[in-house]
């Protein structure tokens, strides 16, 4: 991975990899530019795709809104750790039962995987921690129980954001949070994370699109996920200041942990659109 550049010269790729809240929209609305932009390389041909770390929707959600928004997006492309965590159970705890410590989409992504859904210790295969409006002292008693008391559990989450941005630069305590809580309390580590910068994110959206890490681009508004997991999966990526993370950021990394472009928005992306 290059050193970060500040240009809008930015190449053509085959596939595009979009964060979104920051990056192609900022609650309700889209990033000047964003329509464009998604609406061009779709006419020239380009795949992309979409991927989130907010566990409280499911693709059609997303889908749903982005089509609202003017962008019509079929749900098959749109990549969040309800996809992954389903895929995760799949393959490693088929069948097993799980307490959710998150959103009513998460807790059906889970049934849907094959799992049953539990909150008796005694019978608890896994415990996801994720973002969680009504997480409390009778939840976190359950994930003790479960891994502490009866050491049968194991522990992985949704995604490692610490916060998550609100409207009008509020931001409320996500998934991080969570793990925080029953790690301290139980001493046992999260084995997996489900959403970016954790390679199984990465994996996933290259699979979907079918499409090699050196012809696909990342871009996203925060260092430590969008371009953290870029780095990782040999991506090249763009930071968009639109969102989280500031130039200022990024000159404090390590070279080889840079973006390889930083822009001002996605409507910088492609030459000649403005």
């Amino acid at each position: 991975m290059s050193e970060c550049a500040t240009t809008t010269s930015v190449r053509l790729y085959d596939g595009y990899l979009f964060d979104l809240d920051g990056t192609i929209y900022l609650g309700d609305e889209l990033i000047p530019g964003a329509h464009r932009l998604v609406t061009t390389l779709r006419e020239m041909g380009r795949k992309t795709l979409f991927l989130s770390n907010n566990p409280t929707k499911d693709p059609q959600m997303y889908a749903d809104k982005l089509t609202r928004l003017g962008l019509p997006t079929d749900p098959r492309l749109v990549v969040n750790p309800l996809v992954t965590l389903s895929a995760w159970l799949r393959r490693e705890a088929p069948g097993s039962r799980v307490f959710v410590m998150g959103s009513e989409p998460l807790c059906r992504a889970v049934v849907a995987a094959g799992c049953t859904l539990s909150d008796n210790p005694e019978e608890i295969d896994i415990v996801v921690a994720s973002y969680d409006t009504s997480f409390d002292y009778r939840k976190l008693q359950i994930a003790f129980d479960a891994l502490w008391l009866h050491r049968r559990a194991r522990l992985v989450t949704t995604n490692p954001d610490a916060y998550c941005p609100m409207p009008g630069g509020r931001g409320e305590p996500d998934a991080a949070a969570v793990v925080a809580a029953i790690e301290a309390c139980t001493g046992v580590r999260c084995e997996a994370n489900l959403g970016k910068p954790d390679a199984v994110m990465a994996r996933t959206a290259l699979d979907v699109l079918g499409l090699r890490p050196e012809d696909c681009l990342m871009v996203g508004d925060r260092l430590y996920t969008d371009v953290a997991m870029a780095v990782d999966a040999g991506v090249d990526s763009v930071l968009v200041l639109t969102g989280d993370s500031t130039a200022d950021q990024v000159e404090a990394l390590e070279p080889h942990r840079r973006p390889s472009y930083v822009l001002g928005s996605v409507a910088e992306l492609l030459p000649g659109l403005g």
